[in-house]
């Protein structure tokens, strides 16, 4: 049997809300002041939260495992404790050879020291010998590219500069194991790139990945396996195309009992393509939006709007029934409806979120939404950028002029008739 890479083995982590006390210049005025109040000291468990919950799992060499879930689910704390920055009130953990954790890349940088010293510190830090850091000092900057500026001191760095030095050393340390949260959007696209292949070949190496990202494509691309949290329990794990889909239905079911006591809700969403149901497509591929809805109780002049997010909630498109020409529809209680929008997905690489609107026009009144209803996953046979593929082709042609001629100026040429 292979050696694990790393192990959490029924892990809690407990935190407590409001003041907490280290010492007892603290904690004498603060009793006083509850005496004073007629409250109780003994508030400790009121106060208890716990950010974990018996988590465990194990990641082989070579393997990346995905790590997803909402906002305080624990997926920063579990990495916080793989990294040593704090302890587990309770389990242990195994982490078998050097770790590397790009978490916060820059926050181990002085600001009065240059880049170049400043890669000797982190670097330090993250435990590279001087030696090592001096045979690999050129590959650092040079990925970074800030080669001009890494004689200036960090304080004068934009923090975009900084975080791709920090980004550089921690990819640089050829580590066992790699703790990676959220840090593959530093910088432009050009070096976005850069550090996505940066990470396939520490992958490729045998290096353990823990990739913690709210970028669902990138933990899909990175991860075979994954793991959803959610409030400090692993309440998923397997395949990453199964767990996501978990992730996003478990999102749905939330709105769905928000929605219990609305006159019409969105029943059902799916996305497929000409062979059935799907998330990954190639840009320009048609996909197809089936939505079903249900009235509660009578309803008049629905309309059903799709529109579609990018990761940043933004909302790139948007139609709806009655602006494709179908009007609207009137529903008496427990009858139903059923539409499929047809789409040229005509977008760049990246993760999209289509979502539906049921809604009311002339009288504004919005009576179901799900967003996100789902997620596609678009790539793009040409590397191209930015949300919308047009589908760029290039001509090139070389021009080519004599180097003895000389070319005349119209004023040239209007002298010489003159003569």
């Amino acid at each position: 049997m292979a050696k694990l890479a790393l192990r959490m083995n029924h892990v809690y982590k407990k935190f407590y809300r409001g003041e907490t006390f280290g010492s007892l210049r603290d904690l004498i005025p603060a009793a006083a002041r509850r005496i004073l109040r007629q409250r109780s000291l003994n508030q400790r468990e009121a106060r208890e939260f716990w950010a974990l919950q018996d988590v465990s799992f194990e990641v082989e060499p070579g393997e990346a495992l995905g790590i997803i879930g909402h906002n305080g689910a624990g997926k920063s704390t579990i990495l916080k404790i793989l990294s040593r920055i704090m302890r587990p009130t309770a389990g242990d953990l195994i982490v078998n050879g050097r770790l590397s954790a790009l978490i916060e890349i820059s926050a181990g940088f002085h600001h009065d020291l240059t880049g170049r010293e400043n890669i000797f510190l982190n670097g330090a830090i993250l435990g590279m010998k001087r030696r090592e850091i001096e045979a690999k000092l050129d590959q650092i900057i040079a990925f970074s590219g800030i080669e001009e500026f890494i004689d200036t001191p960090v304080k004068r760095y934009s923090s975009g500069m900084s975080a791709r030095l920090g980004f550089s050393i921690a990819a640089h340390i050829n580590p066992d194991v790699m703790i990676v949260d959220e840090v593959l959007s530093v910088g432009d696209y050009a070096f976005q790139q850069k550090c996505i292949t940066r990470m396939r070949e520490v992958i490729k190496s045998g290096a353990a990945v823990l990739f913690v990202s709210h970028n669902l494509k990138s933990v899909s691309e990175f991860c075979r396996k994954s793991i959803l949290l959610e409030r400090g329990k692993i309440v998923a794990s397997g395949a990453t195309e199964e767990v996501v889909g978990d992730y996003l239905n478990r999102s749905r079911d939330r709105n769905s009992h928000l929605a219990e006591d609305k006159a019409a809700f969105i029943s059902r969403v799916s996305v497929r393509n000409k062979d059935g149901e799907c998330s990954r497509f190639i840009s320009g591929e048609s996909a197809w939006i089936d939505i079903e809805i249900i009235a509660r109780r009578r309803c008049s002049r629905l309309s059903v709007t799709l529109y579609i997010v990018n990761e940043e909630h933004e909302s790139i498109f948007d139609t709806s029934t009655e602006r494709l020409g179908h009007g609207s529809v009137d529903l008496e209680t427990g009858e139903g409806l059923s539409c499929t929008f047809e789409l040229h997905l005509n977008f760049g690489s990246g993760t999209f979120h289509p979502s539906v609107l049921l809604y009311r026009y002339d009288t504004e009144t919005e009576f179901d939404r799900q967003t996100p209803a789902g997620t596609v996953y678009i790539s793009t046979e040409a590397d191209v950028g930015g949300v919308v593929n047009c589908f760029p082709s290039l001509t090139r042609r070389e021009i080519r002029t004599a180097s003895h001629e000389t070319v005349a100026t119209p004023n040239q040429e209007q002298s010489s008739q003159v003569e």
